[in-house]
């Protein structure tokens, strides 16, 4: 395994089993694997470190520790140097906490890194449930970076993330031991995702249901990917005045919704579909593009010099806009190329010609009164969350399938880039509310873990007893982390696909199935017939 690499976190893992030999199914090559192996080793040596030495944390460990696991998720950074530095950087760091340790020639934990193919090579159920930790971090870490950024932190997720690491490295532990964690992570995930939920609107303000636009009007533009809300702002700031339009791409389309955000007029509509279809949509825009967070693909020649990328998304040489976030360059290409000559209408997946966005938790829960009285009149006799990853996999349709031949008196809650399937699907509306509501990003999914607990203090039960499914989509470990803090919450019945993780042993999922009765998508037709009755 030395030269190969050996990689199964994301959903389209070479054969369901895992990515091996020299490139994985997402573009990474062996040697970064391997790298980003050596980079999470280090991070459980830094956790070791850690441990009798809290009061010698600061701030700038915590944010290096989230860092580095966000750097590890799927499509984020390719960038081999990048990925080095922050090995070193963690080597530094252990070396202030322990000083005395990196005296002494006798490995002991402290002034070593950890090797990853220790778990790789363990016990296929401990491997299982270290993994679902390790990937369930790593989609913590994702939430915590976004927060942090907006100078929001809370000390009891980074108190957790060092336990976490500490206990992946540990080798004695039995799947009793192990299973209480699991759930931790989740538990600390809702404390995430509130915590980002609360930094994204104290900052940039609650969202409003939002038409966007799929439009690209003449002139000049950006398109800027991703998830960070902040990146968007100061974009927005530095392009206002200059006659460049700005256009949201992916993840960043619930960004319309922020009365901070749509305050700029040039802030157009949305370029584009979902994150696995960008070489194809990118090769001919006579424009740059911004990546800002993850779901980056290795950019083809044909329009790798418009693409940038900042914060911890990293690909060899493209050009990358450091902390200083001076965008200029970005501004200056998109002036060069200057846009299309007319206006260009785009479609959605499904022809469309705009999409809704920003049913987030203050929108929906404001008009409560109006979905409990259609609920009790029978006007609304069944909800879905539809939501999660998209991905190029094949079998992703059933979920435009599924929500095509959902009954006219339901409604769809949908969130993530999973919804690009349908979100321009016009399916009409029940009670003056729309039939298809976008909470927001991935991020938001703490949105709709809110307005489902507040449906169920409505009508005194609980979560498993309300007229709600829950139909998933998964591809990296923003997904894990979620799914982990639904199971947490105890909310049972959850289908998920389009395949089932590879790094869950089948112990493990009989686990999952006896007690929280997860099961793998079927068909649109099965399915809804087994969820309805």
């Amino acid at each position: 395994m030395e030269n190969q690499m050996f990689c199964f976190q994301c959903e389209q893992t070479i054969g369901c089993r895992a990515c091996t030999g020299n490139a994985g199914a997402c573009g990474k090559k062996a040697d970064t694997a391997i790298l980003q192996d050596k980079l999470t080793g280090a991070l459980i040596g830094l956790a070791r470190s850690i441990e009798g030495n809290e009061d010698l944390v600061i701030p700038e460990t915590n944010k290096l520790i989230i860092e580095s696991l966000f750097t590890t998720i799927t499509n984020v950074n390719f960038d081999n140097n990048k990925i080095s530095y922050l090995i070193e950087k963690i080597k530094l760091e252990k070396e202030r906490l322990v000083p005395l340790c990196f005296c002494c020639s006798s490995a002991c934990g402290r002034n070593d890194d950890y090797d990853m193919n220790n778990l790789w090579i363990a016990d296929e159920d401990i491997r299982s449930l270290k993994s679902l930790i390790l990937f369930g971090i790593r989609g913590v870490a994702a939430y915590a970076y976004h927060a942090l950024i907006l100078g929001y932190e809370d000390n009891q997720i980074n108190t957790f993330l060092h336990k976490a690491l500490f206990t992946i490295g540990m080798e004695s532990l039995t799947i009793e031991d192990l299973l209480p964690i699991v759930m931790q992570v989740g538990e600390i995930n809702l404390k995430c995702m509130e915590l980002l939920d609360k930094a994204n609107t104290e900052t940039f303000g609650n969202p409003i249901p939002t038409e966007v636009s799929l439009t690209i009007e003449k002139g000049p533009f950006i398109v800027i990917s991703g998830h960070d809300l902040y990146d968007l702002k100061l974009l927005l700031e530095q392009t206002n005045g200059k006659g460049i339009n700005v256009y949201t791409h992916g993840e960043m389309l619930p960004a319309h919704a922020y009365p901070e955000l749509k305050k700029y007029k040039h802030l157009k509509g949305n370029f584009g579909t979902a994150w696995q279809n960008q070489q194809k949509e990118f090769m001919d825009i006579p424009a740059p593009v911004l990546f800002t967070t993850n779901c980056l693909m290795p950019p083809k020649a044909s329009y790798s010099d418009r693409v940038f990328t900042t914060e911890v998304v990293s690909y060899p040489e493209i050009t990358h806009i450091d902390d200083n976030k001076d965008f200029s360059s970005v501004i200056n290409k998109a002036l060069e190329l200057g846009g299309y000559k007319e206006d260009r209408e785009l479609k959605g997946v499904n022809d469309g010609n705009s999409v809704m966005t920003g049913f987030g938790h203050n929108a929906v829960l404001s008009v409560a009164d109006t979905v409990v009285n259609a609920i009790k009149s029978g006007d609304i006799k069944h909800f879905f969350l539809v939501g999660g990853c998209d991905g190029a996999k094949s079998g992703r349709n059933y979920y435009t399938e599924f929500v095509k031949q959902t009954p006219k008196d339901s409604i769809i809650l949908t969130l993530a880039c999973g919804k690009y399937r349908f979100n321009d699907l016009n399916i009409g509306m029940i009670g003056g509310l729309p039939r298809i509501m976008d909470i927001g990003q991935c991020n938001d999914a703490y949105s709709a873990i809110k307005i489902a607990i507040t449906l169920a203090q409505a009508f005194d039960c609980e979560v498993n007893d309300l007229p709600l499914s829950m139909v998933l989509s998964w591809y990296e470990q923003k997904a894990v982390c979620i799914l982990l803090t639904l199971l947490y919450l105890g909310i049972k019945n959850i289908l998920l696909g389009p395949s089932l993780p590879a790094f869950i042993s089948p112990n493990i999922l009989k686990y999952l199935v006896d007690n929280y009765n997860i099961k793998p998508i079927t068909t649109p037709e099965e399915d809804l017939k087994n969820i309805l009755g």
